[in-house]
């Protein structure tokens, strides 16, 4: 039997657990994970097929090849829309464009970002970020005038903006046209990509508040034409071994100019060469600024690869000569910019955030722009409105490789120029592996677009399963007609919703 200890030491043991516990009580809890920085790197009509990491024989992009193998790259990426300003308003609001009014660019039909829309630059403000925008807007007009009075950057949520209405027409050297805080700049010094790149460094490293995270929005003219990078760049590609490959480029099946237009592809492949290197150098900056390892940085584009305009298929209504410099491809896909077929949407997507997302990963989980609003808020902790109608899922599961499920399908929708513009769809919907087209009936009575538009649904269809046939080129509405049944509803459903969701301008004014 053992003897019981003394009172001495009893008190002694006793103190001293109290002494513990106290010193415990006191130890400093774990510090509260910090919230991560969010970079989005837009490029503008980059194609799917253009980098070296997606597949391209030609076109050297060895900075953004080494961002892909430092993150996951993303197979099954699809901008917001089909055109330019649709898919950067579905970015910024993680809703269909066409709920926000983007039936084409800013201005047609006197559209542009409404003040009411909600921003992820104004969720992550809300949250404790700081905000900043470079580059092509194209959601209204910056340009202020008794006429003209439209909400800018700094109006949605940004703290810091330096920023152009439209593309870099004139071209991109010695831009002209930048606004900076809604403050004309006047001709600035160097190409479009490079002056956005010295912007955001300078504003890195010297504006903004460093206690805070930040959202950061850099958004290219190039490769968007008109082009004209540097002849370091552009002589990279006048070479015999480059005119041998590009016959091999696939051009989405879209008829090209019979006019020979050959002598213009070394400066498109040295244009998004000379984007690799100002991707690149703002890496570099990133680096510098000891931010990479709590910065996720997203690399995409805005729509499918421009194409060279073909008087017969336009049926010389129209023609734009700077496009004759358009050689992007979307790879094996089907259709360029503007069309709802896959080459007009699936775009790259390389996201990078050390320690959260394995390197040198790929993911063929569909994601759309619209997810990087709902991706982002929910890593910085911010809750969104249940007022307001997304179409966006957290797409974090998906950079990691992991299933995502949508409760809703998404729409993909190009019905400006009626079935006369090169006769292709209006829309085209996603479900898992399948893709339904849709047209809508022809414009007999000559309505104008929105009273068209906004009285019609689709009423012919087109089934593709992308999991054996990615090109599109074998129709299954006839041979399969029980997915077209249990699809189509779906789409009509979704549609119905965008749809009269979306202001009518002439109205709505």
């Amino acid at each position: 039997m053992r003897k019981s200890s003394s009172p001495i030491l009893q008190i002694f043991t006793l103190s001293l657990l109290v002494l513990f516990s106290s010193c415990k009580e006191k130890t400093p809890q774990k510090e509260e994970e910090k919230k991560p920085n969010i970079i989005i790197y837009l490029t503008d009509d980059l194609g799917y097929g253009d980098l070296g990491c997606y597949g391209s024989p030609i076109i050297k992009t060895p900075f953004i090849d080494k961002f892909a193998s430092e993150g996951v790259l993303l197979t099954d990426c699809h901008s917001a829309g089909t055109v330019c300003s649709p898919s950067r308003a579905g970015l910024l609001t993680g809703r269909n464009p066409y709920r926000s009014g983007f039936y084409y660019i800013q201005g047609a039909y006197g559209a542009y970002l409404k003040k009411d829309e909600v921003t992820i630059a104004e969720l992550l403000k809300s949250g404790g970020y700081e905000t900043a925008f470079m580059g092509k807007w194209h959601l209204s007009r910056l340009e202020k005038s008794e006429k003209h009075d439209e909400p800018g950057p700094g109006d949605q949520g940004f703290d810091y903006w330096f920023a152009s209405t439209h593309n870099a027409f004139g071209g991109p050297k010695n831009f002209g046209k930048f606004i900076r805080n809604g403050e004309a700049v006047g001709e600035v010094d160097g190409w479009y990509c490079d002056v956005l790149t010295e912007e955001a460094t300078n504003w890195l490293s010297n504006i903004r508040d460093k206690s805070k995270p930040f959202l950061l929005i850099v958004s290219t003219h190039e490769p968007h034409t008109p082009i004209a990078p540097p002849e370091k760049y552009s002589e990279m590609y006048n070479n015999a071994e480059v005119d041998s490959l590009e016959k091999s480029i696939s051009y989405g099946g879209v008829a090209r100019p019979e006019y020979d237009i050959t002598q213009n592809k070394k400066e498109y492949y040295g244009t998004v060469s000379q984007l690799d290197d100002a991707f690149g150098n703002l890496m570099k900056t990133v680096d510098k600024e000891n931010l990479a390892n709590n910065t996720m940085v997203i690399f995409t584009s805005d729509n499918g690869p421009e194409h060279p305009v073909n008087l017969e298929e336009s049926k010389g209504e129209w023609e734009d000569p700077i496009r004759d410099m358009s050689f992007g491809t979307p790879g094996i896909y089907k259709g360029m910019k503007r069309y709802p077929y896959e080459g007009g949407h699936r775009v790259p997507g390389i996201v990078r955030y050390p320690g959260k997302i394995p390197a040198g990963t790929t993911s063929d989980e569909f994601v759309v722009g619209t997810d990087f609003i709902t991706t982002a808020v929910k890593l910085a902790n911010v809750n969104t409105s249940s007022d307001i109608t997304l179409d966006a899922i957290d797409a974090f599961p998906a950079f990691l490789g992991e299933k995502t499920k949508r409760d809703k399908p998404y729409l993909f929708l190009f019905p400006t120029h009626e079935d006369t513009y090169f006769r292709m769809p209006h829309m085209a919907m996603r479900y898992n592996n399948y893709t339904l087209l849709g047209w809508f009936p022809e414009n007999k009575d000559g309505s104008n677009l929105i009273n068209w538009m906004k009285s019609s649904v689709p009423e012919k269809f087109a089934l593709y399963d992308l999991s054996t046939d990615p090109e599109q080129k074998n129709d299954l509405a006839v041979s399969q007609p029980e997915i077209i049944n249990q699809l189509k509803p779906l789409m009509l459903e979704q549609w119905k919703d965008i749809r009269d969701e979306g202001p009518d301008w002439g109205k709505s004014k």
